[in-house]
């Protein structure tokens, strides 16, 4: 079979090395002139403007997770890798979708279970390409797959167990819309049988918009973190107190077990234990897979305490949604440090917390500079400045303005490209400066 590898980066080399493991005549497709990947010796190549353009020849065209199926015209079958991972997977999945707050579900998810004695693979958006792992996986498996927009935009399957957690106008810059956006997140329910369930957030109308699409909403769905107004619903995990306790309030585990800062922690945290509960886990592994995992790189992370100030690192935040419940995870006073490149972002609501919240002070970088400042001008925020220069000159002047007792967050609200080379780049360029200080 004649296979076309549409986009070549991370997932594009694990899809050529799969496909041409196959025995398949694979040519890989790229709009870029130049690949910043190590082409493979003998590989066929197509690169450079219009490269997208003449497909008919291929019997199948594998698309890379962030290429747009729009921009693919051709009467050839259009495939990914996600799409293959659910044909050819012989184990249970479950999918986890959300505008933020992914991977950390995902990891507890993972750390429960395994806690529990299960065999988990991690899989997906989170870092690990799943074709990567696809032939190491047994039918008595479990698949935690983190799923973004780009990966369900064409998905011909849904999995066994669906978390849609928060919601918000993300990607914008590659969506057409947000309806494509929510339409895209929706198939992570759109296939789903009666065998099968999901949980959503329970406030937030996109993530119950997105449940709806369940062939079966109502039984087979359920709000997290809040009792289930329908009884015959799916159980779900809340907060009652100092436990998490399940709908019909049986005792979880203490929420002390969870280790991450933040409300939005607690909201993670109660979607990814109701996962766990379609499988047999007693409250001490529970407990144990919540402390055992202490959080993601460039999650609102410590990085350091300076002169009586605490610097955090949450470069990951690229939404203002994200950014507003890293304000709110802290009661002290703190330096925001904002800005990067562009997505679509509306700051009105960001600026609006800024405005009502002990945020002392806003740091300003990057491209989207002017539509934050005048956003935040609207709020009625004056304590704002731009800092041009680098991350060591962003940081340094966050020193000067916080006080002890202070906390300094990176939660910029904004993609990095531009300044940096991604998010983690730009975390990492943070924690070494904050180190020099």
């Amino acid at each position: 079979m004649r296979v076309a590898i549409a986009g070549y980066g991370v997932e594009g080399e694990q899809n050529y090395r799969y496909w041409a493991g196959r025995g398949d005549e694979v040519t890989i497709i790229d709009e870029r002139e130049q690949l910043d990947r190590t082409i493979p010796a003998g590989a066929q190549v197509r690169l450079g403007e219009g490269s997208l353009d003449a497909l008919d020849d291929f019997d199948m065209v594998v698309r890379t997770a962030g290429l747009s199926p729009a921009k693919l015209v051709t009467q050839t079958k259009i495939w990914s890798a996600t799409n293959e991972f659910f044909v050819q997977c012989p184990a249970p999945i479950i999918g986890v979708t959300g505008s933020k707050g992914k991977g950390t579900t995902c990891s507890l998810i993972t750390s429960v279970l395994r806690a529990a004695g299960y065999t988990v693979h991690l899989v997906g958006n989170i870092g690990t390409p799943a074709l990567e792992v696809l032939s190491e996986i047994s039918p008595d498996h479990i698949v935690v797959y983190e799923l973004s927009s780009f990966q369900l935009w064409d998905i011909e399957r849904s999995p066994h167990f669906a978390a849609v957690l928060h919601i918000e106008p993300d990607h914008l810059d590659v969506h057409a819309d947000f309806d494509e956006y929510i339409m895209a997140k929706s198939r992570i329910v759109a296939f789903q049988s009666s065998d099968d369930t999901c949980v959503y957030h329970p406030t937030n109308q996109w993530s119950e918009q997105i449940a709806r699409q369940h062939p079966h909403f109502s039984t087979n769905t359920a709000k997290y973190a809040q009792r289930s107004a329908d009884p015959s619903a799916v159980a779900t995990v809340r907060v009652d107190g100092e436990y998490f306790v399940t709908s019909s309030g049986d005792i979880v585990a203490p929420v002390q077990s969870l280790m991450l800062p933040g409300t939005h922690n607690i909201d993670n945290a109660c979607a990814a234990l109701s996962v766990c509960l379609n499988y047999d886990v007693t409250p001490e592994q529970y407990a144990r897979g919540l402390s055992q995992f202490g959080g993601l790189p460039h999650r609102l992370r410590i990085v350091a305490e300076k002169n009586s100030v605490v610097y955090y690192d949450d470069s990951i935040a690229t939404t203002p949604g994200s950014a507003i419940a890293a304000i709110a995870a802290f009661n002290a006073p703190k330096v925001l440090l904002l800005g990067g490149s562009y997505k679509g972002a509306d700051f009105t609501e960001l600026a609006s917390t800024i405005r009502d919240s002990d945020v002392r002070h806003v740091l300003l970088m990057g491209e989207e500079t002017g539509r934050i400042a005048q956003t935040l001008e609207k709020a009625g925020v004056s304590s704002y400045e731009y800092v041009d220069g680098t991350m060591n000159d962003i940081v340094r002047r966050a020193s000067e303005v916080a006080q002890p007792g202070d906390v300094v967050i990176l939660s910029p609200a904004c993609a990095s490209f531009g300044m940096f080379r991604d998010y983690k780049d730009r975390g990492d360029q943070f924690i070494a400066a904050v180190e020099t200080l």
